[in-house]
């Protein structure tokens, strides 16, 4: 599924492809036949996300809500000079089309229309959004993780608590802070979970300059050096301390990275260096 970072950047292409225009919008597939009826003929204001919910306002007060889930798609591309949108391929959900662009989408488990009011409601269903840190509360976080008994791998998956992290990053921030995962929630120090907030905070944004999570401090380090000098951000080959690492040698004291499923997936963690609760 994909984490927070990718559906920010979804957005931001989506604003910058469709935001101002009034797009031709379409459901090839059928599925979504009623609702891009409510749309046709209204301007795109915004795309905008909030976690893992894309949120796309028109004109009139219409809002277009998307979650991709596990295997939704969707893609935003240039129409060359000269030529006319791309025939539809597949089962398109959704077609977004100006002369310029078009956005197919494909896949999701959520393609529906919404009120202003039934939008607040799904903002105030998710948890704080590392990736929206002047909107968000992480104390919010906070008063749920440190009274559960959930591990805190669990705790860090559950969109109702925090808003956008996925198995990746949950993987590499306990290892980046050396949190013991399958500690409870209960046993997180406050100082210890504002930590991995601020990490969140640094870390998100990267992903979404990049395409790709990026976690290795050296890595780390590359990219912001790179955005702060305007460069485009090239981290290079992905490297990660634990994600998917089974049985390899931990980065930073040579044991051996272990696996475990936890909240449906599976977590990856080194049991000498993730001691800190």
């Amino acid at each position: 599924m994909p984490e927070g970072h990718t559906i920010h950047r979804l957005a931001a292409d989506l604003s910058a492809a469709f935001a101002g225009t009034t797009p031709q919008v379409s459901s090839p597939q059928g599925r979504f036949a009623d609702g891009a009826e409510l749309l046709e003929g209204h301007t795109l204001l915004r795309a905008d996300a909030w976690g893992k919910h894309l949120l796309i306002d028109f004109s009139a007060e219409r809002r277009l809500h998307v979650h991709l889930g596990l295997i939704g798609k969707f893609t935003v591309s240039a129409v060359p000079d000269g030529m006319s949108s791309p025939p539809v391929r597949g089962a398109v959900r959704l077609r977004l089309a100006t002369p310029e662009h078009v956005a197919d989408l494909r896949g999701p488990i959520v393609c529906a229309t919404r009120t202003p009011e039934e939008v607040e409601e799904v903002i105030a269903a998710q948890g704080p959004d590392p990736l929206r840190p002047d909107e968000a509360d992480p104390d919010r976080a906070w008063a749920r993780i440190h009274r559960s008994v959930r591990s805190i791998a669990d705790l860090l998956m559950d969109q109702k608590i925090l808003a956008g992290v996925g198995n990746v990053y949950r993987s590499e921030v306990l290892f980046r802070h050396r949190v013991a995962p399958l500690y409870a929630g209960s046993r997180l120090k406050r100082a210890t979970w504002h930590a991995i907030w601020e990490d969140l905070v640094r870390l998100m944004p990267l992903g979404v300059a990049t395409g790709q999570i990026v976690t290795e401090e050296a890595q780390v380090a590359k990219v912001e050096d790179q955005l702060a000098r305007g460069v485009s951000p090239r981290p290079g080959r992905r490297r990660y301390y634990a994600y998917k690492r089974t049985g390899q040698e931990c980065r930073r004291c040579g044991s051996t990275i272990r696996m475990a499923v936890v909240a449906g997936r599976n977590l990856f963690w080194c049991a000498n260096c993730q001691r800190r609760t």
